[in-house]
């Protein structure tokens, strides 16, 4: 885990279909570099709420603004970064090792999170100092 930094974060083009009768993105594939084992959404968060404030030990993340938008703050434990997630053909891929908190929700924003793995609690670190810990290792 302590060899993932800011640098290895990548925004990934989800293809998109245009028509006129509305725009489709599909994720299959090869669209992402991980078999997703688990999907789950954030949706009706406050404007003044934020979400996160983890890192995962193992688990990949992709993160989609289905609608809406929403700031991504990433750090590796020296540096920091602010993504804003605002087109569902646009996807963030956070690697193992970097904290994240999610905040600056607009109104009916819709935040899509594709998992490498199942929900696991040892695989979460939610104090950041215990994060800067292991990030020495």
């Amino acid at each position: 885990m302590s060899k993932t930094t800011i640098e290895t974060i990548k925004i990934i083009d989800i293809p998109k279909i245009e028509d006129t009768r509305g725009n489709l993105s599909v994720i299959e594939k090869n669209t992402i570099p991980f078999e997703i084992k688990r999907v789950y959404y954030l949706y009706d968060v406050p404007s003044t709420a934020y979400r996160g404030g983890h890192a995962h030990k193992e688990q990949l993340e992709l993160l989609v603004a289905l609608s809406g938008s929403f700031e991504v703050k990433l750090r590796d434990g020296a540096n920091e970064l602010s993504i804003m997630l605002n087109k569902p053909n646009k996807g963030l891929l956070i690697p193992t090792g970097i904290w994240r908190e999610l905040e600056n929700f607009s109104s009916g924003s819709v935040c899509l999170v594709l998992s490498s793995d199942v929900f696991d609690e040892n695989d979460y670190i939610y104090d950041f100092e215990e994060f800067m810990r292991f990030k020495t290792l």
